[in-house]
């Protein structure tokens, strides 16, 4: 089985690659598309430089790699879906189960903004996952709900894509992986401290000025998405 799981940043899916990682019969990758999107985007982004020189920039030889399996049984692909260019290769998804996890973007924008100033909407994903979704299908699953309860959630997204559920995925050790992009550096602190799914969030953040207008611009195409979890 291969999964393409396509979130926006910020939206527990480095945790849910984790998770997934520490079962014994998958192989992961972490974001193949990030470094041809840089560079054919040339956008300034933490780290662009090291990116483009550590990862496959050519978006032809990542899809290829994307249609390859694994070492193991399984293959999980976290993807994200704006680095998905009009001209990248998506066909190699089509034999994919493709996965949508999704976020309230408050939250993301809060979480965004501590590590990157100014984002757009594009840069969050919500518009591109849209239309990768109406494209490729799947399943929509929320972060939210796998915090609140992981095992539950966990159980039930296996169900979904008819995969047995292995406990091994409520926890892992703490640290880097072998499998990070080299953005994990920037990115990756707090899901390095962690062993498993953090307990349920609280209310949502407060957002004003130019985050609560982006709120504004992205809270449609979220709630679009999460009408068909």
């Amino acid at each position: 089985m291969k999964i393409a799981v396509w979130s926006g940043p910020r939206n527990l899916s480095t945790a849910l690659m984790y998770s997934f990682a520490n079962r014994a019969d998958f192989t992961v990758m972490d974001e193949p598309f990030y470094a041809p999107y840089s560079a054919a985007t040339g956008l300034e982004h933490p780290m662009s430089d090291a990116i483009q020189a550590a990862h496959q920039t050519d978006p032809e030889q990542v899809a290829m790699a994307c249609e390859n399996g694994g070492e193991q049984s399984h293959k999980y692909m976290k993807h994200m879906p704006h680095h998905m260019l009009d001209r990248f290769p998506l066909d190699w998804a089509k034999d994919c189960v493709n996965i949508h996890l999704i976020r309230h973007p408050a939250r993301v924008i809060a979480s965004y903004v501590a590590k990157r100033e100014n984002p757009t909407l594009e840069d969050l994903g919500y518009l591109q996952q849209t239309a990768l979704f109406n494209t490729v299908g799947g399943i929509v699953i929320d972060s939210a709900d796998i915090r609140q309860d992981p095992e539950n959630a966990l159980k039930n997204l296996c169900q979904q894509i008819k995969l047995p559920f292995n406990s091994a995925m409520l926890n892992w050790p703490a640290g880097p992986r072998p499998y990070d992009g080299i953005w994990a550096s920037h990115w990756y602190n707090a899901v390095h401290q962690s062993t498993g799914f953090v307990g349920a969030e609280g209310p949502l953040p407060h957002l004003e000025g130019a985050a609560a207008d982006l709120l504004d611009a992205a809270l449609p195409y979220y709630e679009k998405l999460k009408w068909f979890q």
